[in-house]
Formats: structure tokens, C-alpha cells, sequence
């Protein structure tokens, strides 16, 4: 039976998790959970599930410690709880999917000898970059990819080196902006940002799959999953999502990963050890597909892929102050303080401003992250006059 931990367990990755789980009650025992603000969830999953320990936020702490009161589960709270959770020692595997910059100081926490850290968050990578991947060699632990689309990549490379790889090609789904031109998205509506067409995601994932900022976070995820150079990676759009990326060999064949757009798959083979578990998922059905369409990105419309890359060559504190840059421009956005397209313009203001030494500590990181969001406050506040705020909403 193998222990887990869980980095976010109310948000959807958590969730579909937790159905992984009750699916397969004789194969894993989830030992902690950290949980976000919603408490009856929170205690649903804390009776269900019957952790040691429970962590979460402090708004609803009160109320989650009174209702599970004698049940024999810890309560904690706030970043230390969640910290608890991620270093929780007897579990074998940790799944780190809390949304966000959030999610890098209880990974990091986590990151025990011989441990699996199942990765669904992005910024982990995005912004520890090889300060994590240092710290996961040193202590002997093994990262396993839980994003659909780097999940595809470590499964099409089982068996095959990585010095006769020529490239690798991120599939994107183009989000629900795909199509539109750089006018188009000058009045994009936070109601159709939000409106994905083929995944079931939180706000913030969902904006930064309409900005394809998610593509870029991506790229510089590969990068140090897979120690690879940015020329190496590609990104294609795939609007129906059955693709999740692309391996090219030296010799011009591909391997690919293709399978329903559910995340269950990638999470299942990151937690059970690369194995193939029976899950309730919609098989594809070949002669209905009718066709699989690729489209090179609109980087014009769509400036955040190249972001990504500049931050890759730019080095030093590029990719947290980008990382930064976006998870406040894209809060700012959702409260409706500024336009869809004013995400990028924060975005590129702040790659231009980031420090050229690197960061390779968590306090470096830390307080590097601290900087680069008060200067997208700054720019956040410039950019809407207070006069102006009523028009953008």
C-alpha cells in the first residue's frame, strides 16, 4: 500500500485524487491532507479519508477543528500546517497541487530522502528552478510529473535516452480566447476567460490557459524536469486536447501520448509508481474523432510563450519575477482592476526589470518573490487609474 500526502486537496487535482483513492482503497492510504477554504469539504474529505493530520486556511480553522473534534485527526492551519503536511514522514509519496507560488515552500518542505513529490504545480519548478532540483538530487527524492503534458513527455521516454532526443513538443489546448486577434482581446470579459473548452480547472489556471501564460509555465517546467536547452522545446496548439505532447528523436520519429482529456490519468500513473491503474475514463473512440488540427501559437496575440523563453535566456531571477508578475496580474484581472491584455503588459514589464543573479536559496527566492510583486503592485496601480477602475469592469 503506498502513503500519500496532499499538497491541495479541495482543489480539482486534490479531488480527483481522492476519487483515485476510493477507487482503489487496497492500493493507498492517504496519511495528511492540506486543504484551502472550503470547510465543509475540508471535513467531508478528513471523515472519508481518516488522515493523521489535516491543515487548513485560518479563516475556517475554527469551525473545521470544532467538527472533527475527537475524530483523532490534528487540526493545523496557515503555511506551518501545510508545511506539516508536505514533511508528514511516513508517506511515501507527496502530491503538491496547492495553486500558485503557494505551493514552493511546503514542496520544498516535502522533499524528503527517498520520497516521490507527484508535481502539479508548476510554479514550484517556475520559480525554485534549480534551486529544488538541487535540493531533490542532495536529499535522494524523485519528482514525477503530474501535468498532463509533462506526464506525456516522462511516459514517451520510458526506455529511450535523452542524448537521442531532438526536441519536445507541448501540445496547448489555445484556451477559450483561441482564434481571436491582438484587438479581440482588448475587451475580453472575465466571464469568457473563465470559460475553457475541453478542462474543468480553477480561475487562475483557467485565465492563464486563455493568456497560454500556462504554456509558458510549462516550458520552463520541462526545462528542469528534463534538463533540457529552450531550443529543444516546442509548443504546438491542439484544440482537442487528445495529444498531450510529443517526443522527436534524432532519427525524425515521434512518440506521443494521447488518451481523454482527464487528469486522472496523469495524477494515477505520478502516485501508484508508473503503473497502469483501471480507471472509469472516457476511452477514445478513433473513426469519431474525425480529425486532430495543429496551429503554431499566435505569439503576437499571445505574447507569454515568448516570455517564457526570454526568462529561460535572461537567467538569474527571470522566471520568479515573470512567475510573480502573472499570478498578480492575473488576480488583478479576475477582480476586474485591469484588462485581459493588460496581464502580458505586467508580465513583460517585470521580465525586463528582474535582477541577473540568481536566486538558489528558498529565502533567496522568497524574498526575490517578495520584490517582484511589489513592483507589479506598482505597475498594476499605474496601469488603472483609480477614475479608470469602473470602465475596465
Amino acid at each position: 500500500m503506498t502513503t500519500l500526502s496532499i499538497l491541495g486537496s479541495t482543489g480539482s487535482i486534490g479531488r480527483s485524487t481522492l476519487d483515485i483513492v476510493r477507487a482503489h482503497p487496497a492500493r493507498f492510504r492517504v496519511l495528511a491532507l492540506a486543504a484551502g477554504k472550503n470547510a465543509g469539504m475540508a471535513i467531508g474529505q478528513a471523515r472519508e479519508f481518516r488522515p493523521k493530520l489535516l491543515s487548513v486556511s485560518p479563516e475556517i480553522y475554527a469551525d473545521v477543528r470544532d467538527s472533527l473534534a475527537g475524530s483523532g485527526v490534528e487540526i493545523l492551519s496557515g503555511l506551518d500546517g501545510a508545511c506539516a503536511v508536505a514533511s508528514f514522514p511516513d508517506a511515501e509519496v507527496l502530491l503538491s497541487a496547492i495553486v500558485g507560488e503557494a505551493g514552493l515552500a511546503p514542496t520544498w518542505e516535502g522533499i524528503l530522502p527517498g520520497r516521490v513529490i507527484a508535481l502539479a504545480n508548476k510554479e514550484t519548478l517556475v520559480a525554485g528552478g534549480e534551486a529544488v532540483v538541487r535540493r531533490v538530487r542532495e536529499k535522494g527524492a524523485r519528482l514525477m510529473p503530474v501535468d498532463s503534458e509533462h506526464s506525456a513527455i516522462h511516459q514517451a521516454m520510458r526506455g529511450h535516452p535523452w542524448s537521442r532526443v531532438r526536441r519536445v513538443i507541448l501540445t496547448a489546448s489555445g484556451g477559450p480566447m483561441f482564434g481571436r486577434n491582438r484587438k479581440d482581446l482588448q475587451s475580453v470579459t472575465v466571464e469568457e476567460a473563465l470559460n475553457h473548452p475541453t478542462w474543468k480547472m480553477g480561475p487562475k489556471i483557467t485565465v492563464d490557459s486563455a493568456t497560454l501564460m500556462n504554456k509558458g509555465l510549462e516550458i520552463i517546467e520541462a526545462k528542469w524536469l528534463f534538463d533540457l536547452a529552450p531550443r529543444q522545446i516546442e509548443v504546438v496548439v491542439h484544440r482537442q486536447s487528445i495529444i498531450h505532447s510529443m517526443v522527436e528523436f534524432v532519427d525524425g520519429s515521434f512518440l506521443a501520448q494521447l488518451g481523454s482529456p482527464d487528469m486522472r490519468g496523469p495524477i494515477s500513473y505520478a502516485i501508484s509508481g508508473e503503473d497502469r491503474l483501471e480507471l472509469d475514463v472516457k476511452t477514445l473512440d478513433f473513426p469519431a474523432l474525425s480529425q486532430l488540427t495543429f496551429h503554431r501559437p499566435d505569439h503576437e496575440a499571445f505574447p507569454s510563450i515568448g516570455f517564457a523563453f526570454r526568462a529561460l535566456e535572461k537567467g538569474g531571477q527571470a522566471s520568479i519575477w515573470l512567475n510573480a508578475a502573472n499570478e498578480l496580474a492575473v488576480q488583478a484581472f479576475l477582480d476586474k482592476r485591469i484588462p485581459f491584455v493588460g496581464i502580458a503588459r505586467i508580465q513583460e514589464a517585470l521580465l525586463e526589470e528582474a535582477p541577473e543573479v540568481p536566486a538558489l536559496s528558498l529565502e533567496d527566492i522568497q524574498s526575490s518573490s517578495v520584490r517582484a510583486r511589489n513592483v507589479a503592485e506598482e505597475k498594476i496601480g499605474e496601469m488603472v487609474p483609480r477614475q479608470n477602475i469602473a470602465a475596465v469592469s
